[in-house]
C-alpha cells in the first residue's frame, strides 16, 4: 500500500472492513486491492479470523475518546506489528518505504498498515478524526478524512437523516 503523508488510505480501508465486514478471505483481498494495497499474499487458514481481530483492535482506537488512551491503544498495536522503515520495490511497482516485516502474512501486514496509517491520520490531521456515525442507530466508523475537519457521519444518506430529525424536532 502506498501510503499518503496522511495514512489516508488505510484508515479508510480499515473503516471499510469495519462497516462491513467481508464474508471470507477473498472478500477482504478483494477490498485491500481496491482501497490501495498492490500486494497479495498466500492464503492461510485463518486469516478471515485473525483479519477480524485486527479491526476489532482497531475498533478499540475509534471508540476510545481520550486522546491519551487513544494514543497508549496505538502505541500498543503499532508495537506488535511495526518494524524500521525499509525502502522497497517489490513486484517492479517503484520505489517506496514499507513499515513492516517482510512476513508474508494478510493479518500481520493490514496490522502494521492499518495501526500506522491511524498513527499518521491522527497526528497529522488531529486526535478527533476518528468515531462513529453521530446519526443515530447507525455506528460505522467515520474516518474524517475533508479539509474543514468536521464531518459527522458516515454517508451522505446519514447526513440527511439527522438534518430531517433535526428539522422535524424544529416544526
Amino acid at each position: 500500500m502506498h501510503l499518503n503523508p496522511y495514512g489516508e488510505y488505510a484508515v479508510l480501508l480499515a473503516a471499510s472492513l469495519a462497516n462491513d465486514w467481508p464474508e471470507n478471505r477473498a472478500g477482504i483481498e478483494e477490498r485491500t486491492l481496491a482501497l490501495g494495497m498492490t500486494q497479495t499474499f498466500p492464503p492461510a487458514p485463518d486469516d478471515h479470523e485473525k483479519v477480524r481481530a485486527v479491526i476489532d483492535d482497531w475498533l478499540r482506537i475509534v471508540d476510545e475518546a481520550d486522546p491519551d488512551e487513544r494514543a497508549l491503544l496505538l502505541n500498543a498495536q503499532l508495537a506488535t506489528a511495526a518494524a524500521y522503515p525499509r525502502l522497497t520495490n517489490h513486484d517492479g511497482e517503484g520505489w517506496h518505504l514499507h513499515y513492516r516485516d517482510d512476513v508474508p502474512s494478510l493479518p500481520y501486514v493490514l496490522r502494521a498498515i492499518i495501526s500506522l496509517g491511524t498513527s499518521l491520520h491522527l497526528v497529522t490531521r488531529g486526535m478527533n478524526r476518528l468515531g462513529r456515525c453521530q446519526a443515530a442507530p447507525c455506528t460505522n466508523v467515520v474516518a474524517d478524512v475533508t479539509r474543514n475537519g468536521r464531518q459527522r457521519f458516515c454517508s451522505v444518506r446519514c447526513a440527511n437523516r439527522a438534518a430531517v430529525r433535526r428539522h422535524r424536532a424544529r416544526a
